[in-house]
């Protein structure tokens, strides 16, 4: 990840950069990869531009990029640091109770 990153919007900023270089770098227009992608050519430009799209348009352009397998890899499972991380990933999670407050009915 690139260190100068630091927020949530330069992340989408920064990965509708990174598809805008890939789309280049494979010939295709705007267009087409909307085509490619079923989405609006403006949904494409938003996304390139501003980094804005939801996660269903963002999966549609990395597949339509050949980038599926780099958009899978989006939240890798977490690698256990100590023993008690790893008991406590297999022990069953419970409920919380919630409690209500008191009926303020007369």
């Amino acid at each position: 990840m690139d260190p100068t990153i630091s927020s949530p919007i330069e992340i989408c900023e920064a990965a509708g950069r990174r598809a805008k270089e890939r789309r280049l770098a494979l010939g295709l227009r705007q267009i087409d990869l909307a085509s490619q992608a079923g989405i609006p050519i403006t949904t494409v430009k938003r996304f390139e531009n501003r980094g804005k799209g939801s996660l269903e348009t963002v999966a549609r352009i990395a597949y339509a990029l050949r980038a599926e397998n780099e958009f899978g890899n989006l939240f890798p499972a977490h690698d256990a640091r100590s023993l008690d991380e790893v008991l406590a990933a297999n022990r069953p999670r419970r409920r919380a109770r919630v409690r209500r407050a008191p009926s303020t009915s007369s």
